[in-house]
């Protein structure tokens, strides 16, 4: 007998500092659950900002500043707040190394990723790159280092870099988001009924993620968290 699972479609953006501290978050929400084994996530593209260059010629303060029009020291005070729940979950970021940078191809990488059955590993990858590790995620040489070390082929990870492939795939999950009314990430679609936004506490996710399991399988969930109920809004 097949085992019924549970798909999360998760909408982000490599270049959203809080788009990491949810993967992390609900990371750990979901290794606490019985039935973390038949959740499969899909991971979906967004772009908070179409608009950047391959390579931005300033750093993460002045682009933010630039864009969101605030004085300087509020957005050393917004980075440094972020920076303090990036640590929270064990991330260790460093905004002063970020290589401000356009994330389309990244998110075409990210695709190829998918149909080798290795986004989970470069959704990582490209994150830490991009928030820990001050690395140009517009970069093709970068890109293409950090892609076969999250395990993809060589070739493939060149072809897909020198040309457009997968640019289709990535305008759909944005024309999808769109459809669905997201309009931030992190967004998380749980079996395509709960939502939730933003990098929630785990135990958000936890009761969110209990709820839709047990609504679509009501006799398989044991040993359940208490309090596992959200509505059918979504948690937030």
């Amino acid at each position: 007998m097949t085992q019924s699972r549970l798909t999360v479609d998760i909408w982000s953006d490599i270049a959203c500092p809080w788009c990491f501290i949810g993967k992390r978050r609900f990371e750990q929400a979901l290794a606490g659950l019985p039935f973390r084994d038949a959740v499969d996530v899909v991971w979906h593209s967004y772009q908070l900002d179409p608009s950047l260059p391959e390579r931005y010629d300033g750093t993460e303060l002045d682009y933010l500043a630039t864009v969101k029009g605030l004085a300087p020291e509020q957005v050393e005070q917004m980075l440094a707040h972020v920076t303090e729940q990036a640590a929270g979950v064990g991330l260790d970021y460093d905004f002063g190394n970020l290589k401000v940078a356009n994330s389309l191809t990244a998110h075409r990488l990210l695709h190829l990723a998918k149909a080798h059955g290795r986004a989970g590993e470069l959704k990582e990858a490209l994150l830490s790159a991009h928030f820990e590790r001050g690395l140009d995620t517009g970069d093709r040489a970068t890109l293409r280092g950090v892609g076969v070390q999250a395990g993809l082929p060589d070739d493939d990870v060149a072809r897909v870099l020198d040309g457009d492939a997968y640019a289709a795939d990535v305008e759909a999950d944005i024309e999808q988001a769109r459809a669905l009314g997201i309009s931030g990430v992190p967004f998380f679609v749980l079996g395509m009924k709960y939502g939730i936004s933003g990098a929630q506490p785990p135990e958000v996710f936890a009761d969110a993620l209990t709820a839709a399991w047990t609504e679509a399988h009501p006799l398989e969930l044991v040993a359940a968290p208490d309090g596992a109920a959200c509505g059918p809004d979504g948690c937030a």
